[in-house]
């Protein structure tokens, strides 16, 4: 599920994001048809990558959330997701509410890709619509890969992010 520092420490505090439906990402038709591999470990990577770049969407109208990209992997029942590939590849709505304890691990971009997203952020609307230029700037950001979070450390995650 993309986020923001925001939004993760509001996981945090409340030990759940209650805000139904929820848009996240999974494997799904669109994104095994898109992405042509059959190797579920690459298409979950896939999907991460494309919660990444919507990570950049949220970024972008959220003043107060450090330029830094925030993916939440979270395991929720089947029968409260729903598939919306025609929004986006990989795109699914989710009407649970996601606790806490059902997260099984946070990505994030380090500090030195700060400068790189927060370029993007600005970007990211006008690099959807096609232009090269600003999917260029986008790149830029996408090329930093996410660090893995335990659930355990999301609370020294927060910290780096605030600081």
């Amino acid at each position: 599920m993309p986020a923001t520092s925001t939004l993760l420490a509001r996981l945090v505090s409340d030990g759940m994001l209650s805000a139904t439906p929820l848009t996240a990402f999974a494997v799904t038709p669109g994104l095994r048809e898109w992405y042509v591999d059959d190797d579920i470990e690459e298409l979950e990577y896939a999907a991460s990558a494309e919660a990444a770049r919507a990570s950049l969407r949220l970024i972008s109208t959220d003043p107060a959330a450090a330029r830094r990209r925030v993916v939440i992997a979270a395991d929720v029942p089947d029968a409260s997701v729903t598939v919306r590939d025609d929004l986006d590849r990989g795109v699914v709505r989710v009407d649970a509410t996601i606790e806490l304890s059902a997260c099984a691990s946070v990505h994030a971009d380090d500090a030195e890709a700060e400068q790189a997203v927060a370029a993007a952020s600005q970007v990211i609307d006008v690099a959807d619509l096609g232009d090269e230029a600003a999917e260029d700037i986008v790149g830029d950001a996408e090329g930093f890969e996410l660090s893995w979070y335990a659930t355990e450390e999301i609370d020294d995650l927060l910290g780096q992010l605030a600081g």
